[in-house]
């Protein structure tokens, strides 16, 4: 496996991510039971074994996963792998999706961020799939693919909210 350890590209968002797998981890081993509640959310995918996780393999798993989001086309995105973090029962590798909506008369537009966690537990069995997080730039509610439908109107505020932040520092 290429190694990526960088903390250059350290965010709020990913300490976020990793502190709360890291605590729903920790629920689990103590007192929850597994969630056998069945979702509504259609917009999932069947997320690789850990045996079979690459850096690669979750770029590629998370571009189908945000492939099945409800987003008009006008959204761009690039999608990016930051960095590996290491923990005592879990390896933690972050990605970030950069939003956009380019266009002829203005291609330079406002960004908004989606950034993703893919857990690979050091104790599981290896035929288990790994967990997978994500959290929208400046949110802090953590959300688990198959259980949250993505909303547009997320990419949306955090654009509108960039734009109107400029506005009032060239004033």
């Amino acid at each position: 496996m290429e190694e990526h350890t960088s903390n250059l590209n350290y965010t709020t968002e990913s300490a976020l991510l990793v502190k709360t797998v890291l605590e729903r981890y920790r629920r689990t081993l103590t007192t929850e039971p597994e969630d056998s509640s069945p979702h509504t959310e259609m917009s999932n995918i069947n997320w690789v074994a850990s045996k079979y996780f690459t850096v690669d393999v979750g770029k590629k798993q998370i571009g189908q996963y945000i492939q099945t989001w409800d987003v008009q086309p006008r959204w761009l995105y690039s999608l990016d792998f930051l960095y590996t973090a290491e923990e005592d029962y879990h390896t933690f590798y972050h990605y970030r999706a950069r939003f956009s909506t380019p266009s002829a008369q203005k291609p330079i537009q406002g960004t908004a961020s989606v950034y993703f966690v893919v857990g690979v537990s050091k104790v599981k069995p290896e035929t288990v799939p790994v967990e997978v997080h994500f959290v929208v730039e400046s949110n802090r509610l953590v959300h688990t693919p198959g259980k949250t439908r993505f909303r547009e109107k997320w990419l949306a505020d955090v654009t509108e909210s960039k734009t109107l932040l400029r506005g009032a520092v060239d004033l």
